[in-house]
């Protein structure tokens, strides 16, 4: 009879400790993908400001935010080069 309850304490033991190893495991991948998070916002900011400075004309500032939200950071990027190229062009 003692042997069963040491059995069944361990493992509620066990099962106790096997979940709160998964509870941290998961709050670190929380913690990782907030720090992510945080990254890409910054990231985006960063580059909404870059498109208020190099664009000249509202057009162009639509044009930049509609290819950041379709089809993404690198391609943005891609178009405010173009943009500074054409600028450097006309000076």
């Amino acid at each position: 009879m003692t042997l069963t309850l040491n059995n069944r304490s361990q493992s509620k033991e066990s099962s106790l400790t096997q979940a709160l190893r998964q509870i941290q495991h998961l709050n670190s991948k929380i913690a990782v993908l907030e720090q992510q998070h945080q990254d890409y916002v910054q990231k985006q900011q960063n580059l909404i400001n870059a498109i208020a400075e190099i664009c000249v004309s509202p057009i162009q500032e639509v044009q930049a935010l509609r290819i950041l939200i379709y089809r993404g950071e690198a391609a943005c990027r891609q178009y405010l080069r173009s943009v500074l190229v054409r600028q450097r062009k006309t000076s």
